[in-house]
C-alpha cells in the first residue's frame, strides 16, 4: 500500500478555520473545529463556485462565503433546504501531522 500524503502540521491550519491544498487538478481546503478534527473537501460550492475554505466553520459544518449554503464538513452533503454536494477526502492526523490518502491524489489526476 502506498503511504499516505504529508500536508503539514494540524496547528497550521487554525481552529475554526481552514487552508488550501493546491493539485493538478484543483484545490483542497482542509477544515479544522474547535473540537481539533480535521476533515477536506473540494474548494468549491456547487451552487454558484464559491470559496469554501473562506467560509465560516461552525461544529461540523462550513457555510459558503458567497450565499450561506452550509454543508458538513464529514459528508459534503449540503444541509437544510439546500440540496447538492461537495467532494470530501480521507484525512487522518497522526503525531501532530495532517496526512492525507494517496489515492485521492491519484484519482484526481485521472479525471
Amino acid at each position: 500500500m502506498t503511504e499516505w500524503i504529508q500536508l503539514g502540521p494540524v496547528t497550521a491550519v487554525p481552529l475554526r478555520g481552514s487552508r488550501c491544498v493546491n493539485t493538478p487538478s484543483g484545490t483542497i481546503a482542509v477544515f479544522r473545529t474547535a473540537e481539533d478534527q480535521v476533515f477536506a473537501m473540494d474548494n468549491r460550492c456547487p451552487h454558484k463556485g464559491g470559496p469554501l475554505a473562506e467560509g465560516i466553520v461552525h461544529g461540523t459544518s462550513v457555510t459558503c462565503p458567497l450565499h450561506n449554503w452550509v454543508f458538513d464538513l464529514a459528508t459534503g452533503q449540503a444541509q437544510g433546504a439546500d440540496e447538492g454536494s461537495v467532494r470530501t477526502y480521507p484525512v487522518k492526523v497522526e503525531d501532530g501531522l495532517i496526512y492525507i490518502a494517496p489515492d485521492v491524489l491519484m484519482s484526481m489526476a485521472a479525471e
